[in-house]
C-alpha cells in the first residue's frame, strides 16, 4: 500500500470545492480480487438498474428500441455460439483421442491419420468375423521385425505401448506445468466453487481451455484410468467464459456470468455423455448454486446446440454421441430387483471406500514432498498402469470400449470372448438369444475382467487429482459395469442351470431369454457412479439417455438410490464436495443442515477480547488516515459509522473501491492532499478557506448492508449467507454496530462444529 503521497498543487489557496469526480464511473470500482467472493445482491442490484435504463431509453428513439432488443437477444446468441463452440470441441477430443489411443499398438499404413476401425473399414482384404485385421493394419513388432507372431513379436509390442503411453502422459504433465496449472483435475469441484460466487481469476481462461483441450486427448490416450467427461464441463465452461468477454451484459456482471456458466456446465455434460436433459439435470442437481427458471430455459438450449454439434461431426461415426450407446430388448422381471439393489449395495460401499482413499491419498501429496514432483508421480502411475494393463486385453483397451463391450447385449454374430456360450438353441424364435450355457470364452473372459476390476478399483484411487486432466465418470462407471456384468452372467447361468427353481419358473421356462447380463452391467456403472458423485435425478437420466432404455428407469432408480442411501451412511459428501474441502474453497452446501444453537455474537468479530472492530467515520477522516487503516489491514471492507461514540451504522465500503477511488482522486482532482477530509455524507458543511478540497466517496458507499442483531439463531444468518450470496453481514445491538461476520467466519464455524480444523478454510 503507498503511504502518504507529496501535495501535487492546487494551492492552499485555491477555491474550496467539493469534487464528486465519482459521477463519472471509474474503471475497476465494483469489481473483484482474486481469491474474493463476489457480492450477489449488488450485481444483482446493478444488472436491474441496468436493464431499467434500457426498457426506459428504449422508448426514446428506434435506434435504443434495436439496442433493447439486441440487449434482451445477447443470452441466447450466446448460447447457441457456447453450443457450437463445445460441440465442436467436444468431437475434436473425441476423434484425437480415439486415434491417439490406437496409436500405441500399431499404425494405419495405408493413412497414418486413420485409426484401427476406420483403417479396417477402408480395406477390401476384411472379413466379417476378422473385422479388426487387415492387411492395411500393422502392429508395431509387424513394422520394425516384419512378424506379428512369438514371443519376441509380444515384447516388441508390450515395450511400444508402455512407451507411447510415458510419452503421452508426460507431454500432458509437462503443458499443464508449464502453461496453465489450473488445467489439470476434473474441475467441476472448483467450477462449483466458482458458480457459488468465488472468484478464480484465469480458471476459465483462454490458456486453460486450450492446454485442458490437448492434454486431455493426451491424458485419456496414455491409457490411465481416467475419463474426459468431467474435464469437458470444464472446457465448456471455459468456452462461456471466454464468450461473455464479447458481450457486455455479461463481461461486467460477476452474477451474469455465472448464469452463462451454469448453462455451459450443461452444454458440457451434453456432449459429454450425448444427453441433453441429463446435462441440464446435472447442471441443477450437481454443479450450479443459483438456478432461476430463465437460466433452465437457456441451459436446455446450449445443450441442445451442443448435442447437435456434436451429432453433425459424428465422431464414432455410428450417428450415436456416444461410445457406449446400446438398445436392449428383454423386458426384467420383479425378482431381478434383488441383484440390482445388490449392485446398488455395491455401488455406495466402492464409492464411499474411493473418497475416503482418495482423499487420503490427495491430502498426503499435499502435505509431503510427493506434491513437489508432478512430473515423476504421472509417469510412474502411467508406468504401473501400462505394464499391468497391456497383458489383459479388457484393461488393454480403452475404457469407453470397455464399458460398451459391457453393456452389450450378445447376439448372433458377436465374436467377443463374452459371447462365446455353447450354442444349444434354433433361432426360429426371430432375433432374441435364449439364455445358454456358457463357453471356455466366457469363464476365460470372467477371470479377466475380475481382475480388470481389481486394478481399476486400485489404481483410479492414485489417478484422480493428478496434475493431469482426469474425470471420475468413466472409471466408476467402468467399476460398476464389471461389476454388473459379473454378476449378470451369474444370473444367467443360475437362471440356465436351476430354472426349475421357485425363483425362476414362474417367469423363466427352459429355453427362454430371461435374463440380460448387458442390463446389469449398466445398473452397475450407474449404482457406482452414483455412490461416488451422489447424484441421482440426473444420473438416472444421463443413463438412459446413454443407452436408449426407457423401460429400465426403475433397475437404474433403485440402484442410484440405494448407492446413494449406502454412501451417505458411511460418508455425506460426494466426491467434488470433499475435493472441495480439502482445497479450502469457500464454499456454502445449500443441502447440509445447520443444527447447533449457537448465536451470531459468538461468531462475529471482534469476539470479547479482541482489539475494537476497524471501522471509518462518514465525515472526519483524512485521505491519510484512511490510507493508514487500509495499509495496516487486510480486511475487504469497512463499516462506515457516524461517529466512533455512537458507533450507529451508515453503510459499508469494500476496501478495493476504497483504493481506486482515492488513487483516481489524486491523479484527476487538483487539490487532493493526504489531508483532504473524505466525506460519505450526502451534503458536506461549507470548510473554512485555506482548506484543501475534500473527497466525496457516497459513491462508492453501500447504504443498504445486511445486518442481524447479536441474538440471532447461527442457523438463520447460516440461511441468510446461503440463499441471499453474502459477502459480510454485519451484527448491531439496539441499532449500534457491534462487529462483522464474514463467510469465512460462518464457513469457519460449521467446520468447528463439526470437529474438522477451522483454519483450514483457506481463502477470503
Amino acid at each position: 500500500m503507498r503511504g502518504n503521497k507529496s501535495y501535487n498543487g492546487g494551492g492552499i489557496g485555491s477555491s474550496n470545492r467539493i469534487m464528486d469526480f465519482l459521477e463519472e464511473p471509474i474503471p475497476g470500482v465494483g469489481t473483484y480480487d482474486d481469491f474474493n467472493t463476489i457480492d450477489w445482491v449488488r450485481e444483482k442490484s446493478r444488472d436491474r438498474d441496468r436493464h431499467r435504463e434500457i426498457t426506459n431509453k428504449s422508448k426514446e428513439s428506434t435506434w435504443a428500441l434495436i439496442h433493447s432488443v439486441s440487449d434482451a437477444f445477447s443470452g441466447w446468441l450466446l448460447m447457441l455460439l457456447i453450443g457450437l463452440l463445445s460441440g465442436s470441441l467436444a468431437g475434436l477430443i473425441d476423434i484425437s483421442a480415439h486415434w491417439m489411443t490406437d496409436l500405441k499398438e500399431g499404425i494405419c499404413t495405408g493413412g497414418f491419420w486413420f485409426n484401427h476401425e476406420h483403417c479396417c473399414w477402408n480395406s477390401e482384404h476384411v472379413t466379417f468375423e476378422d473385422r479388426d485385421k487387415c492387411p492395411e493394419w500393422n502392429s508395431w513388432s509387424q513394422l520394425i521385425i516384419s512378424t506379428d507372431q512369438g514371443a519376441f513379436a509380444y515384447i516388441v509390442n508390450y515395450f511400444m505401448y508402455v512407451l507411447w503411453a510415458l510419452l503421452f502422459a508426460f507431454l500432458a504433465v509437462s503443458l499443464v506445468k508449464a502453461f496453465a496449472p489450473y488445467a489439470c483435475g476434473s474441475g467441476i469441484p472448483e467450477i462449483k466453487t466458482i458458480l457459488s460466487g468465488f472468484i478464480i481469476r484465469g480458471y476459465l481462461g483462454k490458456w486453460t481451455l486450450v492446454i485442458k483441450t490437448i492434454t486431455l486427448v493426451l491424458a485419456v490416450s496414455s491409457g490411465l484410468s481416467l475419463g474426459k467427461e468431467g474435464p469437458l464441463v470444464h472446457v465448456a465452461c471455459c468456452c462461456g467464459n471466454i464468450l461473455c468477454h464479447c458481450f457486455n451484459k455479461y463481461r461486467k456482471n460477476e452474477a451474469k456470468r455465472r448464469e452463462v456458466l451454469s448453462a455451459a456446465a450443461a452444454a458440457g455434460v451434453s456432449v459429454a455423455f450425448g444427453a441433453p436433459i441429463g446435462g441440464v439435470l446435472f447442471s441443477l442437481e450437481e454443479v450450479s448454486y443459483y438456478f432461476p427458471l430463465k437460466t433452465l430455459w437457456r441451459s436446455f438450449f446450449a445443450a441442445l446446440v451442443a448435442a447437435f454439434t456434436l451429432r453433425s461431426i459424428n465422431p464414432f461415426g455410428n450417428s450415436r454421441l456416444v461410445l457406449f450407446y446400446v438398445e436392449f430388448h428383454t423386458p426384467w422381471h420383479l425378482f431381478e430387483l434383488v441383484p440390482f439393489i445388490v449392485l446398488g449395495i455395491f455401488g455406495g460401499l466402492w464409492g464411499a471406500l474411493f473418497i475416503r482413499t482418495n482423499i487420503a491419498w490427495c491430502r498426503k501429496r499435499k502435505t509431503t514432498q510427493l506434491g513437489k514432483y508432478p512430473v515423476v508421480e504421472v509417469l510412474i502411475v502411467t508406468a504401473i498402469t501400462a505394464i499391468l494393463a497391456f497383458p489383459n486385453e479388457y484393461t488393454r483397451m480403452s475404457t469407453s470400449e470397455l464399458i460398451s463391450e459391457l453393456f452389450n447385449d450378445c447376439g448372433l454374430l458377436d465374436s467377443s470372448k463374452l459371447c462365446d456360450y455353447e450354442n444349444h438353441f434354433n433361432t426360429s424364435k426371430g432375433g432374441e438369444l435364449p439364455d445358454r450355457p456358457a463357453g471356455v470364452g466366457v469363464y476365460s473372459a470372467m477371470w479377466q475382467l475380475a481382475l480388470t476390476l481389481i486394478l481399476k478399483i486400485v489404481i483410479t484411487i492414485f489417478t484422480f487429482g493428478m496434475k493431469i486432466p482426469s474425470g471420475l465418470f468413466i472409471p466408476s462407471m467402468a467399476v460398476g459395469a464389471i461389476a454388473g456384468r459379473l454378476l449378470g452372467v451369474g444370473m444367467e447361468q443360475l437362471a440356465y442351470y436351476h430354472h426349475d427353481w421357485g425363483i425362476f419358473n414362474s417367469w423363466c421356462s427352459q429355453g427362454a431369454d430371461c435374463i440380460t447380463p448387458g442390463l446389469y452391467a449398466m445398473v452397475g456403472a450407474a449404482a457406482c457412479l452414483g455412490g461416488v458423485t451422489r447424484m441421482t435425478v440426473s444420473l438416472v437420466v444421463i443413463m438412459f439417455e446413454l443407452t436408449g432404455g426407457l423401460e429400465y428407469i426403475v433397475p437404474l432408480m433403485a440402484a442410484a438410490m440405494t448407492s446413494k442411501w449406502v454412501a451417505d451412511a458411511l460418508g455425506r459428501e460426494g466426491i467434488y464436495d470433499a475435493h472441495i474441502r480439502l482445497n479450502g474453497y469457500p464454499f456454502l452446501e445449500a443441502k447440509e443442515e445447520f443444527a447447533h444453537k449457537t448465536l451470531a455474537m459468538d461468531v462475529m468479530k471482534p469476539r470479547r477480547n479482541d482489539p475494537l472492530l476497524t471501522v471509518l467515520t462518514q465525515d472526519s477522516m483524512t485521505v491519510e488516515d484512511v490510507e493508514t487503516i487500509i495499509s495496516e489491514t487486510t480486511y475487504s471492507g469497512f463499516p462506515v459509522v457516524v461517529s466512533r461514540e455512537s458507533q450507529r451504522l451508515v453503510g459499508f465500503v469494500l476496501r478495493r473501491d476504497l483504493i481506486i477511488s482515492i488513487e483516481n482522486a489524486r491523479k484527476k482532482q487538483d487539490g487532493v492532499v493526504s489531508t483532504s477530509i473524505i466525506y460519505f455524507t450526502e451534503h458536506s458543511p461549507p470548510m473554512p478557506p485555506y482548506t484543501p478540497p475534500t473527497l466525496k466517496l457516497r459513491n462508492i458507499l453501500d447504504l443498504s448492508p445486511f445486518t442481524v442483531t447479536d441474538l440471532t439463531p447461527m442457523e438463520i444468518v447460516v440461511d441468510i449467507f446461503r440463499k441471499l450470496g453474502l459477502r459480510q453481514c454485519l451484527v448491531t445491538h439496539n441499532g449500534r454496530l457491534l462487529g462483522i461476520i464474514t463467510k469465512k467466519d460462518v464457513l469457519k464455524h460449521i467446520a468447528q462444529m463439526a470437529n474438522q480444523d477451522p483454519e483450514s478454510i483457506l481463502f477470503n
